[in-house]
């Protein structure tokens, strides 16, 4: 799919200082309220936010590892002209992010991921977790890479993508059987005090929750600092949620979330550097890998609201313009554009406004969920 940002203006020299103020004050509100949480919930947790084991160590280096590193990579994306490619049909207040560099998953993907593995020890479940994410951004690089080959917004074709994306959760579903550890086919309802013994069924669920999350993820990419602000909550709650049965994978997903924090002091509006596939692909798949290992797929429905309406949306408008179809071939629209975010924007919402509310209705899940 595709990510979106704006030209980066010195503050001096905007006409809508404002506007950079605010996006700075979204960015930074977040990273101030998640790294408040770490450290509270570290100690009533008994744990000491600067261990090895925690929410905050791991969350606090991986933001500052993405915010130095990208300092560096930008120029460099800037330099081998990664500037993304911008949809024609795509809301026209967008065109001006025309040339703001893409692939900025390179740098903040691997970043969590070093942390992860090194403050973990290494980790069985969180190599696995780390392969994963990896993998997925891999695909999302090629399909990055593509884009910027051809100068269009089409890279790889969505029947490749699909056929990636199913190969590697495959390979990860066969890692979790060998593992042996069937218990996570028993899928537990918490909130009903129910499980659904699903057994063999369970193996064809986690290769869709992988795809399906992963895309979700992606659609979600499209205004600046929505996914990663959105992905930085979601992760961070499901790393509070397994922080009892899973510490190194609490530390796997609170680097993700740091990392996102870090990535996200270059990609809040006006963005200088998007994720692009390479990021959102790569984030999806996180989410859904430690769900899957830690049998917590239905906290991960509920933390993923954001991601699935966005994802709805664009079915509905898919299949209401082919519903609708007359004898020109033409049909109507649900949305004035989908995904939801667009629709939003072209009914006079401002970027910023669209984030700030996605950011409030995430952090209310994941109260929910955490609760």
């Amino acid at each position: 799919m595709w990510s979106e940002g704006t030209f980066f203006v010195d503050a001096k020299l905007s006409p809508n200082r404002s506007l950079n103020l605010s996006g700075i004050g979204l960015a930074s509100v977040l990273a101030l309220l998640l790294t408040a949480t770490s450290i509270i919930l570290d100690g009533i947790g008994n744990r000491n936010p600067l261990q090895i084991t925690s929410l905050s160590l791991p969350l606090l280096l991986s933001a500052a590892g993405a915010g130095i590193l990208g300092q560096w990579v930008i120029p460099v994306l800037q330099a081998l002209k990664t500037g993304q490619i911008i949809r024609e049909d795509g809301p026209q207040a967008h065109l001006k992010k025309a040339g703001t560099p893409t692939m900025g998953g390179i740098f903040f993907i691997p970043v969590a991921v070093v942390v992860a593995c090194i403050l973990s020890d290494f980790n069985q479940d969180v190599l696995a977790v780390s392969a994963l994410t990896l993998s997925y951004g891999l695909i999302g690089w090629i399909d990055d890479w593509q884009i910027l080959r051809r100068k269009s917004n089409k890279g790889i074709s969505p029947k490749m993508k699909l056929m990636l994306q199913i190969i590697f959760a495959t390979l990860f579903c066969g890692w979790l059987i060998l593992k042996g550890d069937f218990s996570i086919t028993n899928i537990h309802l918490p909130w009903l005090g129910l499980s659904l013994p699903l057994g063999l069924l369970f193996w064809p669920l986690a290769g869709f929750v992988l795809v399906a999350e992963s895309n979700a993820t992606n659609l979600t990419d499209g205004i600046d600092g929505l996914a990663a602000g959105t992905v930085a909550i979601a992760i961070f709650a499901l790393g509070v949620i397994i922080a009892s049965t899973s510490p190194e994978l609490m530390v796997f997903c609170a680097a993700v979330s740091g990392s996102c924090l870090g990535f996200l002091a270059h990609n809040r509006n006006p963005a200088r550097v998007f994720m692009g596939d390479t990021g959102s692909l790569a984030l999806g798949g996180a989410l859904a890998a430690v769900a899957l290992i830690t049998n917590t797929l239905p906290a991960l429905f509920v933390l993923s609201g954001i991601f699935f309406v966005e994802t709805l949306s664009v079915m509905a408008q898919v299949g209401y313009y082919k519903a609708t179809k007359g004898p020109d071939g033409k049909g109507k629209r649900l949305l004035k554009m989908a995904p939801l975010h667009h629709h939003l924007e072209l009914t006079g919402w401002s970027e910023l406004k669209v984030v700030g509310v996605f950011y409030i209705i995430a952090a209310i899940l994941a109260v929910l969920v955490a609760l």
